[in-house]
């Protein structure tokens, strides 16, 4: 998908740009596969805030995708529809399998409509198809990798993002994240061929304060322009410096540039070499 630049008819739109949705289809919503998403406007269950100036945007319909695909192995399926989701970057596919039931998957870039998509364990090496690891070949860009057996697909599921098969070693797969990141990953997780669709998002130019109030961001103050008692940076005559080693967080902990990854965590071994992003 191509980005449409806006007529500067002012100030507000002069920079706007958005995505051309010419190529999407609109269907009808699967009954029992959406419904109304509550938003949480940055809090917690106790109401507590965890991330500051969010609240408000658009109403949204949430589709429940099929990140796994498994319930119907080796059953071939015809692509209705590529259509536009509001809650996530990437473009979604509406699927019917040859039992008649129908389902929301992500869309890879270059899936059309009448396209024929299959899950299995071993398949053809296709846009728009899903298999094991163990079964793709070295140097294949894929997406919607599974970290465990079973569960679905959790990493490289936004708009443009590839991971890259790079080998075996022995019950692992070695792959390329987008984030440089080298990560073993087991070789019976499944994995989808291709590059996630919407390449283009983001080049997208939000233009306007009214656009990104739509998206529930609102407005945010910096630390530096907030009384002490409000946020560590606070206080001071005119334009002082934070005053500290480091940058804190409102609650006192360090950030910009701090590791919060679990040095404890189980899957740390499977982590050949760290992000460079």
């Amino acid at each position: 998908m191509s980005l449409k630049v806006a007529k500067p008819t002012g100030n507000a739109r002069r920079q706007i740009s958005v995505t051309d949705f010419s190529g999407l289809q609109k269907t009808k919503r699967i009954k029992g596969l959406t419904f109304g998403k509550k938003r949480l406007s940055g809090r917690g269950k106790n109401g507590e805030l965890l991330i500051s100036a969010r609240g408000g945007g658009s109403k949204r319909i949430y589709r429940m995708v099929d990140f796994s695909r498994l319930s119907h192995l080796d059953e071939k399926a015809t692509v209705l529809s590529v259509e536009y989701d509001p809650n996530r970057s990437a473009f979604i596919s509406v699927i019917e399998y040859e039992s008649g039931e129908k389902s929301y998957i992500l869309a890879p870039d270059g899936l059309k409509k009448d396209d024929k998509v299959v899950c299995g364990e071993k398949t053809l090496v296709k846009v728009g198809n899903r298999m094991m690891l163990s079964n793709i070949p070295v140097s294949t860009v894929i997406h919607n990798i599974e970290l465990t057996p079973g569960k679905g697909g959790q990493i490289c599921r936004s708009a443009g993002n590839i991971a890259t098969l790079l080998g075996f070693d022995g019950k692992y797969a070695q792959l390329r994240l987008p984030s440089s990141e080298l990560r073993k990953v087991l070789k019976t997780c499944y994995a989808s061929i291709g590059v996630v669709s919407n390449l283009d998002h983001g080049n997208i130019k939000v233009g306007k304060a009214g656009r990104k109030r739509l998206m529930g961001i609102r407005p945010s103050v910096r630390g530096k322009a907030k009384n002490p008692c409000d946020h560590p940076h606070g206080g001071g005559e005119g334009a002082n410096s934070i005053g500290m080693k480091y940058p804190k967080t409102p609650w006192g902990a360090p950030a910009l540039g701090r590791r919060t990854r679990n040095k404890k965590k189980s899957s740390q071994s499977l982590i050949m070499s760290r992000r460079k992003k």
